[in-house]
């Protein structure tokens, strides 16, 4: 099942991006990115309280509250910075660029998390680095 949720989560990232390059014309990158997070949030919390899973709040550690809050601060971030990219360059460039955080993002999982780098992982990193390089060219 996370396969199909992975896929969907790649078909609604693509449609993100066009959806908010025409959106954004003629709006401040900064002002679009909060319009947006105000969508997500209540987006979310809707969830939660559709799955009840607001109840699990209380049991939330304090490494997971520093942890969800430091990601969250990353992903706010991300989003400035993806907007503003976004705002001032082509989608077809900005994207790619983007996604080369699957790239960094496995090297940080077998830095910090101890996750296996095999030479699969490897060769699929430098084509990914290769792909979005010329992309960009």
């Amino acid at each position: 099942m996370w396969l199909v949720f992975a896929l969907l989560s790649a078909v609604f990232a693509a449609l993100t991006s066009i959806l908010a390059k025409v959106g954004i014309k003629g709006v401040n990158s900064n002002l679009a990115t909060a319009i947006r997070t105000v969508v997500v949030v209540i987006m979310a919390w809707g969830m939660v309280f559709l799955t009840h899973a607001q109840d699990g709040i209380s049991g939330i550690s304090k490494k997971s509250w520093i942890f969800l809050i430091l990601s969250g601060l990353a992903t706010g971030a991300s989003w400035l910075c993806y907007y503003h990219a976004l705002q001032t360059g082509e989608a077809s460039k900005v994207v790619p660029i983007d996604k080369l955080s699957v790239v960094i993002t496995l090297v940080l999982a077998f830095l910090f998390l101890g996750e296996q780098f095999t030479i699969k992982s490897l060769i699929g990193c430098i084509l990914i680095a290769a792909g979005t390089l010329l992309m960009v060219l």
